[in-house]
């Protein structure tokens, strides 16, 4: 088939790679606009632009899917079908309709739960055992449309958004080329969603990235966790911002058992040469890395060390 493949962050990169090498034909990219990067701010082309120019392949880069230009453009390419992988704006029905196929797409969920721009951040949160990806025909509708395919991936205890995100995206690129074959053949059929089951996963914020130490310790450690890389976990220090790496629970920590069950108000701080222990609504956590305003992250030993840090200090405070 013919394809016109949509995508925009590092994540729809395997998914590109992975059609370039099967036996469809990838006739061009759509992608974000290039857009401000780094200290400079410098405008930067996108991960899928970077792999699509190293690929020689033609890039669409419209400043919406409604512009008339690219409507025109993507109708002379007579795509067969446009598989999409966090292309990052939604898609119109005039554009819809074009590909014979319609528009695919790889989202990181087992859908209908996790709809939404968030879907591994909020499995992670939540903690979801079991998560997935699911490929579905695109309508106007957020994540609505009806599926072709899913695979499954269980969530590791130690799992950060950005490890199983990693991993559903490898995953997830061989489903969509199956999808791709199945849809060539003729011998995949598209089932409407159930109706139960529905749950939402909207963008994160930074605030709602903020730790909350009066939570039970499992719960502070998936939301850590879940806001890893992005937005970042925080907490504040001293009246300044204090970035939270994830946890070490007490069955992973190397401090000693009595420390962890040795009570701690929330947010209060045991510091000692090893570690440094903060309270939570339950039991006490061990810090991973943190960091300080302005500096790289480092072990929080090291940075109880450097800032003279003493048992009894409060994050949060």
């Amino acid at each position: 088939m013919r394809l016109v493949v949509a995508g925009t962050p590092a994540t729809a990169v395997p998914s590109l790679r992975a059609l370039l090498a099967s036996r469809h034909e990838v006739v061009a990219v759509v992608t974000r606009p290039d857009a401000p990067a780094g200290r400079g701010r410098a405008l930067a082309p996108s991960p899928v632009k970077q792999t699509a120019l190293e690929h020689g392949l033609l890039v669409l880069t419209p400043p919406t899917p409604r512009d008339p230009e690219f409507l025109d453009r993507l109708g002379g390419l007579a795509p067969d079908c446009c598989p999409v992988v966090a292309y990052g704006a939604l898609v119109p029905r005039v554009a819809l309709d074009i590909p014979a196929h319609g528009w695919v797409n790889l989202h990181f969920s087992l859908l209908p739960a996790w709809r939404g721009a968030a879907p591994v951040q909020r499995a992670v949160m939540a903690g979801d055992a079991v998560t997935g990806a699911t490929t579905f025909l695109l309508e106007e509708g957020l994540d609505t449309g009806p599926v072709l395919g899913t695979l499954t991936e269980p969530v590791r205890p130690d799992d950060t958004a950005g490890t199983l995100l990693d991993r559903l995206a490898h995953a997830g690129a061989g489903l969509l080329v199956a999808t791709m074959d199945g849809l060539e053949a003729g011998d995949l059929r598209a089932v409407p969603q159930p109706s139960e089951g529905v749950s939402h996963a909207p963008k994160l914020t930074t605030d709602e990235a903020r730790v909350r130490w009066s939570l039970p310790a499992h719960v502070v450690d998936r939301h850590v966790r879940g806001c890893t890389p992005a937005p970042g976990a925080w907490t504040t220090f001293r009246g300044e911002r204090l970035k939270i790496g994830p946890l070490r629970m007490p069955t992973t920590s190397a401090v000693r058992e009595e420390d962890h069950l040795a009570p701690l108000e929330p947010g209060v701080l045991r510091v000692d040469k090893r570690a440094v222990l903060v309270g939570t609504g339950s039991a006490p956590v061990e810090l991973g890395e943190v960091g300080p305003h302005g500096r790289k992250a480092m072990t929080a030993a090291d940075w109880a060390r450097g800032a003279r840090i003493t048992s009894g200090e409060h994050l949060d405070a």
